[in-house]
């Protein structure tokens, strides 16, 4: 089998029955793409490096499961995104305990942030307007920053957004309507700051 010609389908049949350059070549046309998606989610490269390459490990390791209902590339970017998810989840969660462990041992999270000297007269320069963005994604659930950086910033249809994420394109329809709310409010918030 030429590895190179032949298409996703051919290629997941070959790595089922043990054909490891055929998986390498799923990887080597997916993972460019894959890594993207993970650093969209993310916005740290090395988080998105290493969800990436454990999203590879587990498609490897799953490759059973694998149905063929929708494209090898959608389904390895569901892997990819749930990964983000857990990922943001558990920072989110690690971020909370911190904030509440400083407070308790040090007596208030207000005395230790960094004071913050906006120059009201300079206007929104597009690497702070880029960091006042990524600071209200961080905000947002991971579920509504999901569905926003994928249709958004990816482009992304909501019917392939919705198969990305393993939901109805309602929910993908509902959870972008709140997400741009709530950026919405955040940046204005922001843009009042300044």
């Amino acid at each position: 089998m030429n590895h190179s010609s032949a298409d996703d389908e051919a290629l997941v049949k070959a790595a089922r029955q043990g054909d490891l350059a055929a998986f390498e070549e799923l990887v080597f046309r997916h993972r460019d793409s894959l890594y993207a998606r993970a650093l969209s989610l993310t916005r740290h490269e090395q988080d998105a490096v290493d969800l990436s390459q454990e999203a590879w490990v587990k498609g490897w390791q799953r490759l059973a499961q694998f149905q063929g209902e929708s494209r090898f590339a959608t389904w390895m970017t569901r892997i990819v995104i749930n990964l983000c998810l857990d990922h943001l989840r558990r920072q989110k969660r690690h971020r909370t305990d911190s904030i509440e462990e400083l407070e308790e041992e040090r007596g208030g999270v207000e005395r230790h942030m960094p004071v913050v000297n906006l120059n009201p007269t300079a206007g929104l320069e597009r690497a702070e307007l880029r960091k006042k963005i990524d600071a209200a994604l961080g905000q947002l659930t991971p579920e509504h920053r999901t569905v926003l950086v994928l249709h958004e910033f990816e482009d992304m249809e909501y019917k392939a957004v919705a198969a990305a994420v393993g939901c109805s394109v309602g929910t993908v329809m509902s959870r972008l309507y709140y997400a741009r709310r709530k950026m919405a409010a955040l940046l204005a918030s922001a843009r009042e700051e300044s």
